[in-house]
């Protein structure tokens, strides 16, 4: 039996509400190679929902200080838009139906990605559910993105719920544990990769699509 006391669901976007993780991971690969860099996917999985600093560093670690994280990353961003304008932007399955679940009980929804806000709001808008959001917010707009909490304490403030009270949505590990370090609720949604055993105790659910979040409503 799951809490009553759930008030809000707070999504991420990519791997998440679209299915832009793929291309990112691929684009990743293909930017650092370029650069002259021996990157592997297990490396491109690490920097999903990072935080820039944080990423920086961590790419320095691997490769050494030639490894420019900001050059490679703008060159990553040109190929992810090549990806979309080629393939298109496709939603995950389940988002229009737990929308529709969330709205029918009263519950709020909100975005909470680390993707900066303009594009957030422009991918929300291209696959028709910008409206659908209470609040959309980007770790952009914070101190520190993920896996630091701030930007989950950042929406829950915006949507005026405490986040013990709010479910969070995320497929990367680095978005579950910003949401439990803000005290949200995790709820992995497996895009590229499943929990693995150091996910497992942060999470409150696994779910295979977005429409069975309402599972987690289901006898509340």
């Amino acid at each position: 039996m799951r809490s009553s006391k759930i008030k809000a669901v707070i999504f991420d976007m990519d791997g998440v509400l679209i299915d832009t993780e793929k291309h990112y991971n691929a684009a990743w690969c293909e930017a650092a190679r370029m650069a002259g860099f021996d990157f592997k996917r297990e490396h491109a999985l690490m920097l999903r929902s990072c935080d820039a600093q944080l990423a920086a560093k961590m790419m320095k670690d691997i490769f050494g200080a030639g490894f420019d994280y900001f050059a490679i990353r703008e060159v990553r961003r040109r190929l992810v838009a090549e990806r979309l304008e080629q393939y298109g932007l496709e939603k995950k399955p389940g988002i229009d139906e737990i929308l529709a679940f969330l709205h029918e009980r009263g519950l709020k929804a909100a975005v909470a990605t680390a993707t900066p806000l303009e594009l957030t709001l422009q991918h929300l808008e291209s696959i028709g559910v910008r409206d659908q959001f209470d609040k959309i917010v980007s770790a952009k707009q914070v101190a520190h993105g993920k896996p630091a909490p701030d930007v989950y304490l950042y929406a829950c403030e915006q949507i005026g719920e405490k986040p013990q009270d709010c479910i969070a949505v995320e497929d990367s590990p680095n978005g579950i544990k910003s949401a439990y370090a803000a005290g949200c609720k995790p709820v992995m949604v497996p895009d590229l990769t499943p929990p693995d055993e150091e996910l497992q105790p942060l999470l409150y659910a696994v779910v295979d699509t977005l429409d069975g979040l309402g599972s987690l409503f289901t006898n509340a």
